[in-house]
């Protein structure tokens, strides 16, 4: 039997963060994860690059670029641990990084620097990480937590889970965090998956077929009142890039999603230059000009104005438009968590308090990262939330 004034679930981001800080204040601390490696979502996250951090991850944005029933819960945190933090810490490591598009910081090295870092800082603040080891049960009485293995009987003065959500099974992904909130007495929101790619019934599907891997960027994608301007990619099963990625967290079944494939609202312009420079040109070869000729023959084909540009009036300009600036496509699903960065929802945060991620009404019993109802849009701001909830939990388990 092993004694811990903390013991966490989860070596991913969060419960590492966790961890680290809750050893730099003395505690002993052991983290736990089934996983033979840690962090193994931080390691093939960002095309194996790791988007670490958004710059724009900050309080103002956390008001509408985290997601959850109470938009103000991750405020707290986001305003005590901000991008600046973590920014440091990578430099104080010397790990090069650059920003890409949008705030988004990623490695200009291998994911696993990041993981490297986190392990280091977790060996300096002296804490002790189990791995490869599966949790048969969690129980609480007299003010300590009992966690049992096959091989040994864990007691901890606190526990942090940080198990995260259910998204991406095959890294091991298995709902524990929602399964233990239920056990102590906590509310689980709806939980989808998010930031993930959508689908199509098969006879859209058959139409976008030939499209597979063309991408278009910029495009702008809304569902309802929400837009999001970034590249958008067709795949043999639907849509992808950021675009979907990013509105997926707000479409639900039934709604249609509108596509503007020119979204510097160029495309007027366009129609009337071709018409009167290149009078003699089908619709067809003026959009390959700007689009993969795949897709503006698919466009062309759906639009079904078969006059040359010379000959077109400003009626079936707004044909035109409408239909390229106002696609309107119906998806009947998503890829499921199987693809799905993060998990949308979670342990209700009307249970948790937001200073310290502690369960209200269990004390010594903290939840962090994605198994909270917290979620970020794409391009680092989950991490952002990781590294603030987990080290919030760290400065008090």
């Amino acid at each position: 039997m092993q004694h811990y004034d903390v013991i966490i679930l989860g070596a991913g981001a969060a419960g590492l963060m966790a961890g680290i800080e809750a050893g730099k204040r003395g505690r002993s601390v052991l983290v736990i994860d089934h996983a033979k490696n840690a962090g193994e979502k931080i390691r093939i996250s960002g095309g194996g690059r790791c988007n670490f951090t958004n710059i724009n991850a900050t309080v103002k944005a956390g008001r509408d670029r985290f997601l959850s029933s109470n938009p103000r819960y991750a405020l707290s945190a986001l305003s005590r641990y901000t991008p600046e933090h973590f920014i440091a810490l990578v430099d104080q490591y010397a790990i090069p990084f650059h920003e890409k598009t949008l705030g988004q910081l990623f490695c200009d090295g291998s994911s696993q620097q990041i993981v490297n870092l986190l392990l280091s800082e977790l060996k300096k603040a002296h804490g002790t990480l189990l791995l490869d080891t599966e949790i048969d049960s969690v129980s609480h009485a007299d003010g300590s937590f009992t966690v049992m293995t096959a091989s040994e009987t864990l007691i901890g003065k606190s526990l942090v889970v940080a198990t995260g959500g259910k998204s991406i099974p095959k890294m091991g992904a298995t709902g524990l965090a929602y399964q233990l909130a239920t056990q102590f007495g906590l509310e689980v929101t709806e939980t989808r998956p998010a930031l993930v790619p959508l689908t199509f019934e098969p006879r859209i599907l058959e139409r976008l077929a030939p499209l597979s891997g063309i991408a278009v960027d910029p495009t702008r994608v809304s569902v309802k009142k929400k837009s999001f301007d970034e590249a958008m990619l067709f795949t043999h099963r639907g849509l992808s890039g950021p675009a979907i990625l990013q509105i997926s967290s707000y479409w639900r079944e039934g709604d249609a999603i509108v596509i503007d494939l020119f979204p510097n609202g160029d495309l007027g312009e366009i129609l009337r230059e071709a018409r009167s420079t290149t009078p003699k040109l089908q619709l067809q070869t003026v959009l390959s000009q700007h689009l993969a000729k795949r897709l503006a023959q698919m466009l062309a084909e759906d639009i079904g104005i078969s006059t040359m540009m010379g000959d077109m009036s400003d009626k079936s300009f707004g044909k035109i438009e409408d239909a390229l600036r106002r696609w309107t496509i119906k998806p009947t699903g998503s890829e499921g968590y199987r693809t799905a960065e993060v998990t949308l929802g979670g342990i209700d945060t009307d249970g948790l308090d937001s200073t310290t991620m502690q369960a209200r009404a269990v004390p010594g019993l903290y939840f962090v990262g994605e198994a909270v109802d917290v979620t970020g849009w794409l391009g680092g701001y989950n991490f952002q939330w990781a590294w603030a909830s987990g080290w919030a939990a760290g400065q008090v388990a």
